[in-house]
């Protein structure tokens, strides 16, 4: 039976923690259980999921749908759009059956590619990525970008497909919205290879959830969205996350608007896939900590304050003033709040 290949490309850059990680980890499982109730999804249709952060690899290889049980989906450090598109063409190259003259090899495979950032890889490594695909690998398959929100660089996702398109994840229910076309789509694309047509067919869109982006016209990339940082627990010594977004608020001095990033949560992650998916590369990034509005408890131990600072530049948690030993170097010293401006480490999101 020759087989549908669909593969999910999933961005799981530390912006991702929180409510759209889970969002997306639901929406697959979601996804999987409705082709397994579909005959024609069933005869045709396999799964792979690739996930990239600063590394990228594959958290679960081509298989059946009938055989598929969604992964636990992992974050890692930075975005490298370059190598998540590198393993999905070598996953390409080793696991998709091609025709020959003796057999009919797999339909062409389609690509969902979801991201929330811009690309951290530089310029010249993202070109030479983006040329390898366009030159051998683009016209075997169908890829259709999806941007999570509005700080992605559209103009090049354009240069990887015709098919950009802007998810406005306002809530639960528009997820439930966007998954559901997701799934629809790839009913109705397995509907067409069992009809011996082999071509994408993207189902209806609400635009008011997913919206096509127009190509021809250029468009900005929104900077700096998230801030995220990265802790460890002060009594267990496992990592964690806190998560800030980013709010404009009137300065005060002639309608002038300030930057500022709104902590929206810290999240417990998953040590080892973290460090699997996350660049070795020291970009020595700070943010001030003027610029931070909030702090948010300990997700590991549930300490008052998840953001503190010792002098080797590790962030931790704290219960309050006081004495407290930092995971990181082992330093003693007495903490207490601080009204002066200091730059806090912060990762690449």
């Amino acid at each position: 039976m020759r087989r549908l290949p669909i593969y999910f490309l999933i961005d799981v850059s530390e912006s991702m923690v929180g409510d759209p990680i889970e969002q997306v980890q639901e929406g697959i499982a979601t996804i999987i259980k409705e082709l397994k109730t579909d005959p024609y999804a069933l005869e045709t249709v396999s799964i792979c999921i690739i996930g990239f952060a600063g590394k990228s690899s594959i958290i679960t290889s081509l298989q059946e749908v009938i055989t598929f049980y969604p992964p636990k989906i992992p974050i890692g450090s930075g975005t490298s759009l370059a190598n998540g598109l590198e393993e999905l063409m070598e996953s390409f190259d080793n696991d998709l059956i091609t025709t020959t003259y003796e057999r009919k090899g797999d339909w062409k495979p389609v690509v969902f590619l979801f991201t929330d950032g811009v690309p951290t890889d530089s310029v010249d490594v993202t070109e030479r990525v983006i040329a390898k695909w366009n030159d051998s690998y683009r016209k075997k398959a169908s890829l259709v970008a999806i941007s999570i929100g509005d700080n992605t660089n559209y103009n090049l996702l354009g240069k990887l497909t015709e098919h950009v398109l802007q998810f406005n994840n306002t809530n639960s229910e528009s997820y439930s919205t966007f998954f559901n076309w997701v799934t629809a789509s790839i009913k109705a694309t397995s509907v067409n290879v069992n009809s011996n047509v082999d071509s994408i067919d993207l189902g209806k869109i609400n635009s008011n959830v997913v919206e096509k982006i127009d190509l021809t016209k250029s468009h900005s990339i929104a900077d700096d969205q998230f801030v995220v940082l990265n802790g460890k627990c002060s009594k267990t010594e496992k990592m964690y996350l806190i998560k800030f977004k980013r709010e404009f608020t009137d300065s005060g001095f002639w309608g002038l608007q300030s930057k500022n990033y709104v902590a929206e949560g810290a999240f417990r992650i998953d040590e080892s896939s973290y460090k699997e998916f996350s660049t070795d590369r020291d970009y020595s990034l700070k943010v001030s900590s003027q610029e931070l509005r909030g702090n948010p408890s300990c997700p590991c131990c549930g300490n008052n304050y998840s953001v503190a600072t010792c002098v080797c530049g590790g962030v931790h948690c704290l219960s309050g003033d006081g004495y407290n030993v930092c995971p990181w170097c082992g330093n003693e010293g007495h903490y207490g709040l601080s009204d002066s401006d200091f730059d806090i480490n912060r990762t690449l999101g």
